[in-house]
């Protein structure tokens, strides 16, 4: 099954979902944080590991590994985007990474 949806969270910012699950099991997922269409942080299963990719105003990116499974990533950065995008938007920008 898969999902797919924006969360609008304030004027210029939003947080894009998008996760596909067989036999209850996730097998990609992207949770994103956007900012006036900039990408502000990542959680995502691209390259066929769970990971954060993190940019700057720039556009420069940092990546960190997660080492947990898929479901477990999905939920982290689900709660950690949901929770924290007002931090984060605000350190992007001004110019830090989130």
């Amino acid at each position: 099954m898969k999902t797919d949806y924006t969360l609008p969270v304030a004027a210029d910012t939003e947080i894009l979902v998008r996760h596909m699950v067989e036999l209850g099991r996730v097998i990609e997922f992207m949770v994103e944080l956007v900012v006036q269409r900039k990408p502000v942080i990542r959680y995502d299963s691209a390259h066929g590991f769970a990971h954060i990719d993190r940019y700057n105003l720039k556009g420069e990116q940092r990546k960190e590994a997660l080492n947990v499974d898929f479901n477990t990533a999905l939920t982290i950065g689900n709660q950690d985007i949901k929770q924290n995008w007002p931090i984060y938007r605000e350190r992007f920008l001004r110019g830090d990474y989130p």
